[in-house]
């Protein structure tokens, strides 16, 4: 991934933990890897849930929107994902497990675009 990419990615996940945070959830892990399986892009509590949270970042232009990026594919694996951290993490919390999507968008110009979506997956 090229350094500019990777700084992008970056930004958002930023954007995407503060707004999380500003909803009142509690940010337990960034960028959690499980071996060869991926990356959890931000383990959250919220209330007695944990939530499991991919972060989409896009800039404004030709590209798809971010929302639209969690193909059945990729929600199949963040549903893995979800299982290691647990294994890891001792077992699901009283409340369950939720998989959100935050999706990202940088206009040419203005403010961005940070959109939250719980339960997609």
């Amino acid at each position: 991934m090229s350094k500019a990419r990777n700084g992008l990615g970056k930004y958002g996940e930023d954007l995407a933990a503060r707004r999380l945070a500003e909803q009142g959830m509690t940010i337990l892990e960034r960028n959690w890897r499980s071996g060869r399986s991926g990356e959890i892009d931000i383990v959250a509590r919220d209330g007695d849930a944990l939530v499991v949270c991919e972060v989409k970042t896009r800039r404004g232009g030709g590209y798809e929107h971010p929302m639209a990026a969690v193909t059945p594919a990729k929600a199949a694996r963040l549903r893995a994902l979800a299982e290691h951290w647990l294994q890891a993490h001792g077992g699901a919390p009283p409340g369950g497990v939720r998989i959100d999507l935050v999706g990202v968008l940088l206009p040419r110009r203005g403010a961005p675009s940070v959109e939250h979506a719980r339960g997609v997956a």
